[in-house]
């Protein structure tokens, strides 16, 4: 399953560099696109659980790498501005 790094600049300037097990996240970022912060943990949810769930549907279990990636983004969100801007920078699929 192609796994896919993502790269996005939080409101407060800082960059990450992020990880979903599947290409299931593209359907919900957009490189290049920003995203206001609630709108953008929103997708990232839907993303990573959609990422999740295929590959518990592939191999029988859920993928923890995608709910730890979702963790650690939903605990530096709770740092930022509401009002923020969260920018996808990149999508990057590893196969």
């Amino acid at each position: 399953m192609p796994e896919v790094r993502f790269t996005i600049r939080w409101p407060d300037g800082h960059e990450e560099s992020c990880y979903s097990p599947s290409t299931a996240v593209g359907r919900h970022l957009q490189a290049g696109a920003s995203y206001p912060l609630p709108e953008f943990l929103s997708r990232t949810r839907a993303g990573l659980t959609e990422a999740s769930d295929r590959v518990a549907a592939k191999y029988g279990y859920a993928c923890s790498s995608a709910m730890d990636q979702l963790d650690r983004i939903e605990q530096r969100a709770a740092l930022q501005p509401i009002t923020g801007q969260v920018a996808c920078l990149a999508l990057s699929q590893d196969l």
